[in-house]
Formats: C-alpha cells, sequence, structure tokens
C-alpha cells in the first residue's frame, strides 16, 4: 500500500517520534509498501533517512513539556499539501502527534485518505489539548483509527478526545543493541559503570541521579557515572558537581546512533531519573537489549515497559537517596545484575520493530476495512 507518514517535527532534529517515524517507514518499506515521510526540515542540516523525506515548511522552535519542539507554524503549506495529496493518492495517511501545528492540521484539512493518528505524548497537565481542543476538534473528527504509544499517552489523550485507541507501543531496533556489540576499551579498566542516556533537560533529572552518585561514591569508590546525551548540564547539577567535587563523571556529548550501543556495552547499571513528561521509555528498552538492568523513577511511561524486580528497580522520582540506595544494591549484586539484565533483554524481544510494524499493518488493514470494506495488502 502506498503510505504517507506526517511528522509534526523537523525532521532534521533528533528526537523520540522523528525515530520512531523513520524507523516504522523504513520497516514498512521491508514489508514491501511504499512509504513517505511529510515533515519540515531545516535545510541547512544533514541527517539520515533523507531519501525517505518530502520536505514541508521550515521548523521554528517552541517549549514543550520541559523540552523544545522544532515545529513549522506556516498556514503557507496549505496549497503545496493540498497540491501533494492530490497528486499522491496515499491508500494510508499516518499522522505522528496529529493534533500539533501545523503540518498535520493541513493534512487532515485536505486528506481523502485514511486517516491513523499515533499519539505519543504524557505531560502531568492538560494544558496543550484543553487549550487547542475548541478549535483542532473538527480535525480529530477526521481520523479513522487511533493509535497510542502507551496507557500513559492514552489517558493523556483520552481525556480530551475521548474515543478507542489502539495501544501499540514504540519499537526498537533489538539487533542493532544486542548483548554482541563489544564495550569501549576507555571504560574497561574495572570500575563499575553507571550510565545515563538523554538530552541534559531539567525534566531527565540527572541532578537526582548526581545527587545518588555522590552519596554512594563514598560507599562505593570504584565507580563511574557516563553520561551521554546533547545539551548542557541545568545551574543545580553544575552546583552538585562542583560542592562534591565529584570525580569519573564522564559527560560525553551528543553520541551517534551507529555508536551508542557501544555505550551500553560499556555499561554495568542503566539509569534514567527522568521526573515526568515521559510517555514510553525508549532509552529503558535500548538497555534492556543490551541486558543491562535499569534503575529508573516509578513514573507511568516506564512502569509501561518495565516490571520493578524484574528487569531492574523503579525508584520513586526525585529521590536521590532511593536512587542511591537502589544502584548500590545493583553495584553490591553481581548475579542480580546478571538476572534482571537477562530477563530484560528477553522482554525487550517482544518491542523489535518487525513485530511492532506487523502490529501497525494490521492496524492500517482493519481502519481501511472500516471505511472502504477491503483490506490492500
Amino acid at each position: 500500500m502506498k503510505i504517507a507518514m506526517v511528522s509534526p517535527y523537523d525532521f532534521t532534529w533528533p528526537g523520540g517520534v522523528t525515530a520512531h517515524v523513520a524507523q516504522l517507514a523504513r520497516e514498512l518499506g521491508r514489508s514491501g509498501h511504499e512509504v513517505k515521510v511529510l515533515a519540515p526540515h531545516s535545510p541547512s542540516r544533514e541527517f539520515q533517512d533523507a531519501d525517505l523525506l518530502v520536505p514541508l515548511g521550515r521548523s521554528v522552535p517552541l517549549p514543550s513539556g520541559g523540552s523544545i519542539a522544532r515545529v513549522s507554524l506556516s498556514w503557507w503549506l496549505y496549497p503545496k499539501v493540498r497540491a501533494l495529496l492530490k497528486k499522491e493518492q496515499f491508500d494510508i495517511i499516518h499522522l505522528h502527534e496529529p493534533m500539533a501545528p501545523i503540518l498535520p492540521l493541513c493534512v487532515l484539512e485536505f486528506s481523502k485518505s485514511v486517516n491513523v493518528g499515533t499519539f505519543h505524548a504524557s505531560y502531568a497537565r492538560q494544558h496543550l489539548y484543553r487549550f487547542t481542543s475548541p478549535i483542532i476538534k473538527r480535525w480529530q473528527q477526521r481520523l479513522h483509527g487511533n493509535i497510542a504509544v502507551s496507557p500513559a499517552a492514552r489517558r493523556y489523550v483520552n481525556n480530551t478526545f475521548p474515543g478507542d485507541y489502539e495501544i501499540i507501543p514504540n519499537g526498537i531496533d533489538f539487533k542493532h543493541f544486542s548483548t554482541n556489540v563489544a564495550p569501549l576499551p576507555q571504560y574497561q579498566d574495572g570500575k563499575l559503570n553507571i550510565l545515563f542516556v538523554g538530552r541534559l533537560e531539567k525534566r531527565k533529572g540527572l541532578r537526582y541521579l548526581l545527587e545518588a552518585y555522590s552519596k554512594l561514591k563514598w560507599e562505593i569508590p570504584n565507580i563511574r557515572l557516563i553520561v551521554v546525551g546533547p545539551g548542557n548540564p541545568d545551574k543545580e547539577s553544575y552546583r552538585i558537581l562542583s560542592s562534591h567535587n565529584l570525580q569519573d563523571v564522564d559527560f560525553v556529548g551528543k553520541v551517534s546512533y551507529d555508536d551508542l550501543p557501544r555505550y551500553y556495552a560499556s555499561a554495568d547499571i542503566f539509569c534514567s531519573p527522568a521526573t515526568g513528561a515521559e510517555s514510553f521509555g525508549i532509552v529503558l528498552l535500548e538497555a534492556m537489549s543490551a541486558g543491562k538492568p535499569v534503575v529508573a523513577s516509578d513514573i507511568e511511561g516506564f512502569r509501561g515497559v518495565m516490571t520493578d524486580g524484574e528487569h531492574g528497580l523503579l525508584v520513586p522520582k526525585k529521590d536521590s537517596d532511593a536512587l542511591a540506595g537502589a544502584l548500590g544494591k545493583l553495584a553490591r549484586d553481581p548475579e542480580l545484575r546478571s538476572k534482571l539484565g537477562g530477563q530484560g533483554n528477553r522482554t525487550a524481544e517482544d518491542y523489535r520493530w518487525e513485530v511492532v510494524a506487523g502490529r501497525v499493518e494490521k492496524y492500517y488493514n482493519k481502519c481501511l476495512q472500516a471505511v472502504n470494506g477491503s483490506a490492500i495488502g
């Protein structure tokens, strides 16, 4: 079938939704479908998956849920979108964050295809949808199918737009993050490595991990903290680093997708102390694919991916004492680390893109049959 993936987010900037769109498009392409990605872009930036992209509009940065969303706000896209949809005649238009400005709304305005929306976001408050729902309700009603990536995402959108939401999770390139990857030699010096992966934004909770690490370092001197991700630590993180004179903290910065598995392979424990606004724990799944035990905040989005005591340990968010306790428990018990890591690895297999894309394809056909009375192979 002929499929358009629509993302409101600049395709040249890394992010969870962008990665999801690109990898799902690739997997559906391998299954024989013709897939194009419609998204804003920054012409000056180099990026992967350029062959998939039909660029539509340039992006502007907007604050969103403690992060920055780069979206197009140009209503001048309307004639271009209308002409493109008329020319391409897609069987399925799959819109990711379909109520986000402004490209998905443009597409829904003119689409005569079967429209499927995937909702990724989950925030503690409903301010985004509640503020815009009177305006965008007419576009939301043009969706023929609704997917949420997790129970947390479904709860968030269902409060404003009640309906039936199929839960289909994010996928993981299981082989890419597999246990067969070689660790980085600079971290193979006998120290126990704790790994953090994520953008250095306040909501990712790095300051609480630094506090926990400062306590644990006194008890277990032979540990190291590896911090992978773009951005700069916040003021509180800098204060903790300087006031405790923390040693063996390695800020790596941004790492390419190809190199990232080697950091997981180098870790003994993976830690994600996020404070909220996480609808799904993709970094948890990456670590689980690599066979690593996880210590993470006990938040709804993470509970949908891992089970406390089975794949790792969940602790109350913003609680550096509990975080230190959980990290210390795993640091002192290599057998427990191995057990939890192995169980996590087996669970992560269920999130392989082949499995997830198959579920999405099945849902496409369900929607096509409901609208047209026939499915397309």
